[in-house]
């Protein structure tokens, strides 16, 4: 028995899906079904009163132009998406982060989606990292404490 939940609950006894192309030659044809509550709403797992993802985008301030750049994408995404949280501009490294950089959160799968396609379009230079913050960080800490520490009775990870 696998250590994951069957992905595929809910549809056993599904007929098998076709193993047609669609015109293009390359990708499968899906047949129609219903609408995934994915673009409407995070798992359940997300807890979207805290965010639903981080993004955290880095540019190096030493280089002027990617500075400047990045200062300016600062103030783009302000006034482009106001409704996302946006923390302050940092020109050098802060917490866990090697470079300046700031961060912008999302709320629903609909911002998720729509910042992540804009920001690709718009990063120029800058480098950006996306994550939801439960499952990352409880990962790192259980192997991090699994590791390190050696658990007794009153620890509980």
């Amino acid at each position: 028995m696998s250590q994951w939940p069957s992905l595929l609950e809910g549809y056993e006894g599904a007929e098998p899906l076709p193993t047609t192309l669609n015109p293009d030659g390359k990708s499968l044809y899906n047949p129609p079904g219903p609408r995934s509550a994915a673009y409407d709403e995070f798992p359940k797992e997300i807890d979207p009163t805290q965010n639903g993802f981080d993004f955290h985008i880095f540019h190096m301030p030493s280089v002027p132009a990617q500075a400047q750049y990045a200062r300016e994408l600062y103030e783009r995404i302000r006034r482009e998406f106001p409704e996302l949280r946006i923390y302050k501009f940092f020109d050098e490294a802060v917490g866990p982060h090697p470079t300046g950089m700031f961060e912008v959160n999302t709320f629903t799968p609909h911002q998720t989606g729509a910042f992540f396609s804009w920001l690709v379009m718009h990063r120029g230079p800058c480098e950006y990292v996306s994550h939801q913050i439960f499952i990352i960080v409880s990962r790192l800490f259980l192997k991090f404490a699994n590791t390190h520490f050696k658990a007794s009775s009153s620890t509980r990870i």
